[in-house]
C-alpha cells in the first residue's frame, strides 16, 4: 500500500514536472522569435529576400548545421576557410558583410532556427487570411491551457489522496487492524498545508510579476486621430524612417513628424489606391478618408494654395515613453552605434497600427549592452577610445569577437540614470 506521504510528493512532483515541461517549450520558442527580432530581422525576412537572403529553409541549403553555426557567429572569420557556398552567398549580396554574434552560443542559434521552421509560407498560414483579426485570432495564447491543466493534475491529485485513504481503511478492516475513520479532506492538515504553501507560491510569482511590470507598456497600441499605417509607407513604399523621424539621427528624440512632413507628400498624393487595409478590429480602413483628416488638420483645400500657417499639429498619442530618471538618446544609438529601428521597435515595417514592441525594461536594455557589438571600424565617434584601437592593432583584443557596449561602460548605472 502506497502511503500518503510517498503519492502526495509523486503527485506534487509529476506536476511541477508536466508543467515545467510545458512551459519550458513555450518559452524556448519564445526566445527563438526575440533574438530573430532583435538580431536579425533589421536585414533578414523569413520568406522575402531583404539586404540579406530570405531565411526559409535556410539549414537545408547549408551542408553541414556546425558551418551554418559558424558562419553567423562570424561570417568573416568563415569566409577565409574557402567555403564555397559562404563565399558565392557573399559575392550574390555585393559583398555585404554580415553582422558578427559570437556571442552567440549553439543553443540560441537553434532557437532562432526553430523559430524560422515555425513561420509559415506566404499563402499557406494564417498570416495570409483576408481579414488580419481572423489571423490574430488564430495565434493564440496557451496561457489558458497551462491553467486548465494545473487545475486538473491539482484535481486528479487530491482525488488520488481521497482514493489512497479510502482504500487503507478497506485494508486494515479486512486484516483486522483498527482502524481509524479518514480525516475529511478540507480537515486535514496535511491538504490544508499543500494547498497554502502552492497558493502562496503562485500568489509570490504573480505578485512578483505584476511589481515588475509596473510602469511597462509593452503591445501598448492606442487609437490615432488619424489611422496611419507604417507597413504602407515604410513597408510598401520604402520610405526611411529618416526622413518622417528627423531627430533620430541627429537628437535625443526621434520626433513626431510635423504636418508639414506629411504635406510634402500628401499636397500630390490625395487618394488610397494600395492593398485593402484593416484594423485591430478587422474592420475596413477607408484610407482615402484619413488622408483628408490630415487635410483638415493642416489646414489645406484641395485646388488651392496651401497656407502652412493655418495648419495645427496632429494630436498623436503617444506609444513609447520611458520614466522620468532613465536618459536615452536615439543619435547615440542610430547613429553612433548603427542600431536598426527594427531592434527596439520590431518589425515596424509590417506594422498598420504601430505597438510598444518589446517592455523596454532595464533588464532588456542590459542584455543588448552585454551582447551589441560596438562598431568600431571607421566610427569617428569611438576613437576617444584610443586603449581598445591599440588592443586591437596588437592583438591583445581579438578583433573578430569585436568590443560590446558593456566593454565600453554600457552597463554603468550613471550611463542610464542621472
Amino acid at each position: 500500500m502506497i502511503s500518503f506521504r510517498r503519492l502526495a510528493k509523486t503527485c506534487l512532483t509529476g506536476t511541477i514536472l508536466s508543467l515545467s515541461l510545458l512551459l519550458g517549450t513555450s518559452a524556448n520558442a519564445q526566445d527563438g522569435k526575440t533574438l530573430f527580432q532583435t538580431n536579425c530581422a533589421s536585414c533578414h525576412a523569413v520568406n522575402k529576400k531583404m539586404t540579406g537572403p530570405a531565411l526559409a529553409g535556410v539549414e537545408d541549403r547549408w551542408p553541414d548545421k556546425t558551418k551554418l553555426h559558424a558562419w553567423i557567429k562570424n561570417s568573416a572569420a568563415f569566409l577565409k576557410t574557402g567555403d564555397a557556398y559562404a563565399n558565392n552567398l557573399y559575392n550574390e549580396y555585393n559583398k555585404t558583410a554580415m553582422n558578427l554574434f559570437p556571442n552567440f552560443t549553439d543553443k540560441e542559434i537553434d532557437a532562432i532556427l526553430g523559430y524560422i521552421k515555425t513561420v509559415p509560407a506566404p499563402g499557406t498560414g494564417p498570416a495570409t487570411a483576408a481579414n488580419p483579426a481572423d489571423a490574430k485570432g488564430q495565434e493564440g495564447d496557451n496561457t489558458l491551457l497551462f491553467g486548465i491543466l494545473t487545475l486538473i493534475l491539482a484535481v486528479v491529485a487530491l482525488t488520488l489522496l481521497q482514493v489512497n485513504a479510502n482504500l487503507k481503511k478497506l485494508a486494515d478492516d479486512r486484516e483486522g487492524h483498527p482502524s481509524v475513520e479518514p480525516v475529511p479532506f478540507w480537515k486535514n492538515k496535511s491538504y490544508i498545508a499543500l494547498v497554502t504553501v502552492i497558493l502562496f507560491v503562485i500568489g509570490g510569482y504573480w505578485t512578483s510579476v505584476g511589481a515588475m511590470g509596473l510602469g511597462r507598456s509593452k503591445d501598448y497600441q492606442p487609437e490615432q486621430p488619424i489611422y496611419y499605417s507604417h507597413k504602407v509607407h515604410a513597408g510598401v513604399n520604402q520610405i526611411n524612417c529618416q526622413y518622417c523621424h528627423v531627430g533620430v539621427y541627429q537628437g535625443k528624440q526621434a520626433t513626431i513628424p510635423s504636418v508639414n512632413i506629411c504635406m510634402n507628400c500628401h499636397m500630390a498624393i490625395n487618394e488610397y489606391k494600395g492593398e485593402k487595409i484593416y484594423n485591430e478590429e478587422g474592420q475596413e480602413v477607408n484610407a482615402t478618408a484619413e488622408i483628408k483628416k490630415l487635410y483638415k488638420y493642416a489646414g489645406f483645400e484641395e485646388g488651392k494654395p496651401w497656407d502652412a500657417s493655418k495648419a495645427k499639429p496632429v494630436e498623436w498619442a503617444r506609444i513609447h515613453n520611458l520614466p522620468d530618471h532613465v536618459y536615452f538618446n536615439h543619435s547615440q544609438h542610430v547613429k553612433a552605434g548603427q542600431v536598426a529601428c527594427q531592434t527596439c521597435h520590431g518589425e515596424i515595417q509590417k506594422m498598420d497600427e504601430v505597438k510598444q514592441f518589446t517592455d523596454l525594461s532595464m533588464g532588456w536594455c542590459i542584455n543588448c549592452h552585454r551582447t551589441t557589438q560596438v562598431q568600431f571600424k571607421d566610427n569617428g565617434f569611438y576613437s576617444i577610445y584610443e586603449k581598445y584601437h591599440q588592443d586591437l592593432k596588437s592583438g591583445k583584443l581579438d578583433s573578430t569577437k569585436g568590443i560590446t557596449v558593456a566593454k565600453i561602460g554600457g552597463t554603468e548605472c550613471q550611463k542610464c540614470h542621472y
